[in-house]
């Protein structure tokens, strides 16, 4: 005869607190805006504004709703668009170590412009340093090449 222990029980995923701190959408289309602008404006940002059209109406409204869900805000990026795959999304593009220090350079820009509280700040770097990271394409991924999502 067979027995059957019950299994633990399972805790529920921890809420994302970041969109909250940060303000909710209001802020994240804040955050946006400001980085597209740093990207405009950076010099060393000109290369991977070359990899956008030159209209960056469509680009801005998915990063802000990418954000806002990555956040841990509504979930209306995977609801449009499907899951977030940022690595396989960006594969037509060559990204190496300087498209992402000037990715993050214009992030780190615009959330010093648009984030007063300085750990969320770095904790927010730090976060989009990883995810930065994963997107390069110019070394092999420890994964194969496979999409996936980075969340907070």
């Amino acid at each position: 005869m067979t027995s059957t222990t019950p299994l633990p029980p399972v805790a529920p995923a921890a809420i994302n607190p970041h969109f909250a701190r940060i303000g909710g959408e209001a802020v994240v289309s804040r955050l946006v805006d400001a980085f597209y602008r740093w990207m405009d404006t950076l010099p060393e940002a000109a290369g991977i504004r070359a990899m956008h059209e030159a209209d960056l109406s469509h680009t801005r409204s998915v990063l802000t709703l990418y954000l806002n869900e990555w956040l841990g805000g509504p979930r209306r990026y995977t609801e449009t668009r499907g899951r977030p795959a940022l690595r396989r999304k960006h594969l037509p593009f060559a990204i190496g170590a300087n498209e992402v220090q000037a990715w993050l350079s214009c992030m780190q820009h615009a959330l010093d412009e648009v984030v007063s509280d300085r750990t969320l700040r770095d904790e927010l770097m730090a976060a989009f340093t990883r995810t930065a990271q994963a997107v390069r394409n110019d070394t092999p991924h420890p994964h194969g090449g496979a999409s996936h999502t980075l969340f907070l």
